[in-house]
Formats: C-alpha cells, sequence, structure tokens
C-alpha cells in the first residue's frame, strides 16, 4: 500500500510543473504556479484515477490562491477537499502545514495556532512523497517551534547533506536555530555561517547569527551580523524588528548609548502594539 503511495506522488510530482518553497518563520512564505489541467498529459491511469486527481488538483489551486490572498480558512477548507479527492496528494498535504504554521505567525499562544496539527501535515506529505525537501524543511520548523529540538535536528541536518535541496540556507539556518535554542552555541554559529554564506542576504539568518554570538559574548561580532540584517535593500529585513531589540541591547551593553536609543525607537515605529515594540517602549523610556 505505501510504495503504492509513493509511486503515485512520485508520478503527480513528475507531471505537475512549479514548485513551492518555505523559507521559514518570520520570512516570507512564496509559491509559482501549478499548471491547472497538468495531469491530463501523464497517461497510464484509470479515467475515475485522472477524475479524482484533476479535482484534487483544482482544489489544491484554489487552496494555494487562497493562502496567497491570506485567507487562512478558506484556504485550509480547499486543502481538506483537495485531499478528500486524493489522499496521496503531497502538495496539498505540505501547503495545509504551511497555512497552519500560518495560524501561528502572529501568535504562537493562540487557540488557531496548532503545530501538532501543521505536524501531522507535514508528516502526511513526506509519506506521500519522501522526497519532498521543502516538507522536510517545513517538519523541522515545527518540531523547533514545539521545543523538541532533537528530532528537529534529525530531520534537518540529513537536509543539509543533501546536495538537491536547492534552499540550503533554509536547512541550515533553521538547523542552526535548533542548536541556538537548544543551548549549543558553537554549533549553530557554524551551522548559521553556513547559511548566510549561502545565501548572505537571509537576513532571520544573520539575525539568529547575532543572538548565537551574543550568547557566547563575542559582542562586537553580535553587532556586526545583526547589522548585516537589517541594514540591507530587502524591504521585510529593515522592518525584522527583533533584530532591532537585540542590536539595541548590545548596544547598550557596550555603553554605545545613542545607538541602543536610535534602534529601540526604530523598533517601536514598526510596531508598537507587538510586544516586542512594547518591550522597545518601555526600555526606551529607562534611557531619557
Amino acid at each position: 500500500m505505501t510504495s503504492q503511495r509513493h509511486r503515485t506522488a512520485a508520478t503527480r510530482a513528475g507531471c505537475i510543473r512549479g514548485a513551492a518553497a518555505v523559507v521559514s518563520m518570520g520570512s516570507l512564505l512564496s509559491f509559482t504556479s501549478f499548471a491547472p489541467l497538468a495531469l491530463a498529459s501523464c497517461g497510464g491511469a484509470q479515467p475515475s484515477a485522472q477524475t479524482s486527481d484533476a479535482r484534487s488538483l483544482a482544489e489544491y489551486d484554489l487552496a494555494r490562491d487562497s493562502f496567497q490572498r491570506g485567507r487562512l480558512r478558506e484556504a485550509l477548507a480547499h486543502v481538506e477537499q483537495a485531499l478528500s479527492h486524493d489522499e496521496d496528494n503531497a502538495e496539498a498535504s505540505y501547503l495545509g502545514a504551511l497555512i497552519l504554521l500560518g495560524f501561528c505567525a502572529g501568535d504562537a499562544h493562540s487557540s488557531d495556532c496548532r503545530f501538532d496539527s501543521a505536524e501531522k501535515m507535514a508528516r502526511r506529505a513526506l509519506e506521500a512523497n519522501p522526497e519532498m525537501r521543502d516538507a522536510k524543511n517545513a517538519l523541522g520548523v515545527i518540531l523547533v517551534h514545539q521545543r523538541r529540538y532533537d528530532e528537529a535536528i534529525a530531520v534537518l541536518k540529513p537536509l543539509t547533506e543533501d546536495i538537491l535541496y536547492a534552499s540550503p540556507e533554509k536547512s541550515w539556518g533553521n538547523l542552526g536555530w535548533a542548536y541556538l535554542l537548544k543551548g549549543r552555541n558553537d554549533e549553530a554559529i557554524d551551522a548559521l555561517r553556513r547559511a548566510v554564506a549561502a545565501q548572505p542576504l537571509f537576513c532571520v539568518g544573520q539575525y539568529r547569527l547575532g543572538l548565537a554570538y551574543e550568547k557566547r559574548g563575542e559582542l562586537d561580532l553580535a553587532r556586526e551580523a545583526l547589522t548585516r540584517a537589517v541594514e540591507t535593500d530587502q524591504p521585510e529585513c529593515t522592518r525584522l524588528q527583533d533584530a532591532f531589540d537585540a542590536r539595541a541591547r548590545i548596544a547598550e551593553k557596550r555603553g554605545l548609548v545613542d545607538d541602543a536609543r536610535a534602534d529601540l525607537e526604530r523598533c517601536r515605529e514598526i510596531d508598537a502594539t507587538t510586544a516586542v515594540g512594547q518591550r522597545c517602549a518601555a526600555q526606551l523610556q529607562t534611557l531619557q
């Protein structure tokens, strides 16, 4: 049964054009287009199977479109429909994992944030298609959020060694994140340096590298990494609120009060309503 499921997923993956990619929490999720009826030219399936796959793919396309528009509940409903037509639709399961992660992006303590459900979707995608590398990366992210660091490392480390994975900065960055939260700072720095070497504009990786250097007491290196995180042409990076908060903290430790004040003001300016923004505003009052 399992081998048949894998063959079905592999056949579909070979017929569908396009790809989906997850970066990491705190960064952007982006997708490219799939051909809506790509399965029609695959051949070899019975008419009923073709119909079921076509319906599943159509629902998947609707889910992807809703997700891109930020309509998470609507997107998840279409994912469930896609899987009802074809339980082995790995792409739909992977998208389901991303959607469920999306519910957690604003508030990990929200009742809508269900990492356990996201994990099930990611594992379902991998059961249908064990070669879906982005799903492995997503599973690693989910396990980190669940504080299951050893399991996350076990998923992500082999992915960093997979020469066929087209986005090594993601696997190295998330592996470094797992090491960092586990307190293995030397290994975190090594992994995160590899991540930003693969993609210097990976600002979340630079931010985490700054935190790792800070934990090791190397404040100058930490400040340099955090500066690379936020002083970039990437618009999303210039709004990385946590990085300004961290750089302000380090500047204050170094006695650079004016620099700390400037970073705290920028942090508050980005969004004063978030927990980080409120912390920056409170800290700013102590520097007046």
